[in-house]
């Protein structure tokens, strides 16, 4: 069935009445006619396209030096009984290496393929399914990063994504690999006291480096886990993250909540996302004077009416950070355990306390 202007579910926006569709691709007031406009956008996007190209190669570069290493690495120590083992453990920090010079990579291809989707779904999807209207600030977006280039994703979740995509199986490998070793030559341990006295690397006891191995290979896993909910990159397809981790997490927070009445910070909280908070309350006085102090951010007053219950009530709007949501919910719950709380997240916030507004 076609979707019409009042279908909500539409994803596309209709043009308003007297559109002058014509000069639509005007920008900036230079008066481009739309033949010259369409060819100069074609040129810029083969332009963002072929360096998104190129920083996808370099990806699969690292990833090779990274397989070339190991597989290097494990024909030396199984290919002689006496060959040591710890040869996997320094090829475990060349690997770790790689995966934090790929993640760099990482950062710089979405922020090529960023621009590339902004064009892809403001310009070409606008003269492919007319008469589609693109986003007011798309211009604005492709403007803003030419000027200030700025990655698009943390660190944090470059590392995550790579080491799920690519460097998890190499390390799980490379542990396994080290375990069998020991365990099996020169001749099979025949107790766990043998396998920690075998797995001594110079002058540091077995139990510190099996320690630190533990230590090495779960701090993976965790980057791993607990950077599957962050969905800044806009260069890979991501698939819908799974409702019974979802609801694991939801349980978790719950759990911590009613039990150390503890709020576990939601994993987008590494990012560097703004939020804008409304809270209703009787007693507003109290809450404002309240989130100014602890938070440290202004509110702003807004007169409303409930059409309920037919009564008046002051609506509080705060800008804040996306690390300060569980203070803020703390706060309005410690001084009005009935006020009404909606939290969003926003684009962009210019001004007094985030970035200046020209820039």
């Amino acid at each position: 069935m076609a979707k019409t202007p009042d279908d909500p579910t539409t994803d596309f926006a209709y043009p308003p009445p007297n559109t002058d569709l014509e000069h639509v691709w005007e920008f900036a007031g230079q008066h481009l006619d739309s033949g010259n406009f369409t060819n100069a956008m074609i040129h810029f996007y083969r332009g963002e396209m072929s360096r998104s190209n190129a920083w996808r190669l370099r990806l699969d570069a690292t990833t090779n030096w990274a397989v070339i290493t190991t597989g290097a690495a494990l024909t030396f120590v199984f290919s002689d009984p006496f060959n040591t083992a710890s040869v996997l453990l320094i090829d475990s920090l060349f690997v770790l290496l790689f995966l934090f010079i790929e993640a760099r990579r990482y950062r710089y291809y979405e922020l090529w393929t960023y621009r590339v989707r902004v064009i892809e779904k403001n310009f070409f999807t606008g003269l492919l399914s007319p008469p589609f209207m693109p986003h007011a600030d798309w211009a604005d977006k492709i403007t803003d990063s030419l000027n200030n280039p700025r990655f698009p994703i943390g660190l944090l979740e470059a590392l995550g994504r790579r080491y799920r995509r690519n460097y998890a199986p190499i390390f799980l490998l490379l542990a396994g690999s080290w375990v069998g070793k020991i365990y099996t030559h020169p001749v099979p341990v025949t107790s766990l006291a043998e396998f920690v006295e075998r797995s001594q690397l110079g002058p540091f006891p077995g139990w510190l480096v099996l320690a630190v191995g533990f230590i090495f290979n779960g701090g993976l896993i965790f980057l791993g886990i607990f950077t599957a909910t962050l969905r800044e990159s806009q260069g890979e397809v991501l698939s819908e993250p799974s409702s019974r981790w979802s609801s694991f997490l939801e349980r978790m927070r719950r759990f911590a909540w009613e039990t150390f009445e503890t709020d576990l910070p939601r994993l987008a909280r590494f990012d560097t996302r703004k939020q804008l908070a409304y809270i209703i309350s009787d007693k507003i006085e109290e809450v404002s004077k309240a989130v100014m102090k602890e938070l440290g951010r202004g509110v702003t007053l807004i007169n409303a009416k409930g059409m309920y219950t037919g009564q008046e009530h002051g609506i509080l709007m705060c800008a804040l950070e996306a690390r300060q949501k569980s203070l803020l919910k703390r706060i309005v719950y410690k001084t009005d355990p009935q006020a009404f709380f909606i939290l969003t997240p926003v684009e962009d916030v210019r001004g007094g306390g985030f970035r200046p507004l020209e820039t």
